[in-house]
């Protein structure tokens, strides 16, 4: 068994770069490392500030809350708000940890997930109950015709309204959390996260005025409309409004993983997936227009089959990351950034969780473990975002600052290598997936050249030559400051 307090003393190395581009045109020219800032202050106007822009954001979704609330409340009635709170609440939990289960290989920060969530609750359930009463009373006060306005609202003018609305939580992480959105399986996250929201929040309108529909006919048990209402909306069907707008989100995944050159299908593509599920929801919707058996046809020949579709394609992208960080980290194992077990243990989900169970137990202490377990699954956070940064600039769907970023997601391992490295190789051989690398890694441009202070031929155990090694410090221990050189700059 390998000794974790062991202390890796070999210089920082180089950087491997991409043998498909030439270097200046993916990375760049280096800065001196005295300029190395990895979060550079804003300065200017107040709105600039994170702060203020969190704030404001977080008022806006708590006076949106409120007024919803005062809404629904006013719809249902008191009796008819509590009972609907409690039964719509019953799904979110599960939801939320399918799709945060989804989520394992790269966690998303939560502070995404819980803007997704509150917009889908407050912001576009807001806007859904306004648009979608103003339009249907429009309608019926044009055409004289009430039936048909409500038949309409809820057919064309709903999906168009509660699709757009949620999509705008999806396209607003997209533009401004461009980092935390690399592919396919963060588009269905997000998206699923804001209609989880949505949903609770339109079924404790549905479920707290079937509640009072029953008071007032005096009926109960299994044949009032509560319980049919619950069985359609909690037990059959509490992944159609997620259903619905993971299909945005995929549209929005798929153009984050196409290439910068490719504008129109970067711009296509999210618009398809709106349009997708702006269909399905009104098909879903309309399902009551095709006879008395409408809805069980459209249930049983649409719905659950495009819900085992998404869900294939869910599981396929996420064992898909996996397969990137087999593919990728290879290259930084041999420029001797990785240890050479750790992109295969890294690669599996069992092996990630034992090396975080690893370091835990190998403290003295609880505190320790917590600390050793949490910089593990940080490590490996880190290079999953590597991993995918690297795949991503080898379709040119990067911009000109990822070879800032690549440095900067070394520059986060390194720190915690001293923790991480001894227990996922540790945790690579309990699993029995040493590393079986037998090939040779794509070799980098710029054979034999790397970003430190020295060229020439790389040396360590189990590197060959053509990996130039940095003459940089040695690493520090996880927690304590970054080496001088590399320290943020004073603000």
């Amino acid at each position: 068994m390998s000794d974790p307090s062991v202390r890796y003393q070999q210089a920082r190395p180089a950087v491997p770069v991409l043998h498909e581009q030439r270097l200046d045109e993916v990375l760049g020219a280096a800065p001196e490392r005295g300029q190395w800032r990895y979060r550079p202050r804003r300065v200017g106007m107040v709105w600039r500030s994170k702060v203020f822009r969190a704030g404001a954001v977080i008022v806006a979704l708590v006076l949106c809350g409120l007024v919803i609330l005062a809404l629904v409340r006013e719809q249902t009635g008191p009796e008819g708000f509590l009972v609907g709170l409690g039964l719509a609440v019953l799904p979110v939990p599960l939801l939320m940890a399918a799709f945060r289960w989804l989520d394992r290989v790269e966690p998303g920060p939560w502070r995404n997930l819980i803007f997704s969530f509150a917009w889908g609750a407050c912001a576009a359930a807001l806007v859904a109950i306004i648009a979608n009463s103003f339009a249907t009373r429009w309608i019926a006060t044009a055409t004289a015709d009430p039936a048909g306005a409500d038949t309409l609202g809820a057919t064309v003018i709903a999906p168009v309204v509660e699709e757009s609305a949620k999509a705008a939580a999806v396209l607003l992480i997209f533009l401004f959390r461009r980092r935390e959105f690399g592919g396919v399986v963060d588009g269905i996250v997000v998206a699923g996260f804001t209609a989880t929201g949505f949903a609770f929040t339109e079924n404790i309108l549905y479920l707290g005025n079937a509640f009072g529909e029953d008071q007032q006919l005096g009926s109960s048990g299994f044949a009032s409309v509560t319980a049919g209402t619950f069985f359609v909306r909690i037990v059959m069907s509490p992944f159609a409004h997620p259903l619905f707008t993971v299909l945005t989100g995929l549209g929005f995944g798929f153009a984050a993983v196409s290439a910068r050159r490719h504008r129109v299908r970067r711009i296509a593509l999210p618009v398809l997936g709106l349009l997708l599920a702006m269909g399905l929801h009104a098909l879903w919707n309309g399902s009551s227009a095709f006879g008395p058996y409408g809805f069980y046809a459209v249930y049983g020949i649409v719905m659950v089959p495009a819900f085992g579709l998404v869900t294939w394609l869910a599981i396929w992208s996420r064992q898909r990351e996996l397969r990137t960080l087999a593919a990728e980290l290879p290259a930084y194992a041999a420029a001797g950034w990785l240890t050479p077990a750790e992109p295969t243990a890294l690669s599996s989900m069992r092996a990630r969780g034992m090396a975080r169970d690893l370091a835990r137990h190998w403290q003295q202490d609880r505190a320790r473990g917590r600390a050793a377990a949490r910089a593990v699954a940080e490590y490996e956070s880190f290079a999953t975002s590597l991993a995918g940064l690297r795949r991503r600039a080898r379709h040119g769907a990067v911009g000109p600052d990822f070879g800032a970023r690549e440095r900067e997601l070394l520059h986060h391992l390194w720190q915690r290598r001293d923790i991480a490295a001894p227990a996922l190789t540790h945790a690579a051989h309990l699993t029995h997936r040493p590393n079986v690398h037998h090939h040779h890694p794509p070799m980098p441009y710029g054979y034999g050249y790397g970003y430190g202070q020295s060229h020439g031929q790389g040396h360590g155990p189990g590197r060959g030559p053509g990996y130039g090694y940095g003459g940089g410090p040695a690493p520090q221990p996880y927690g304590s400051a970054p080496p001088t050189a590399h320290r943020r700059p004073s603000q």
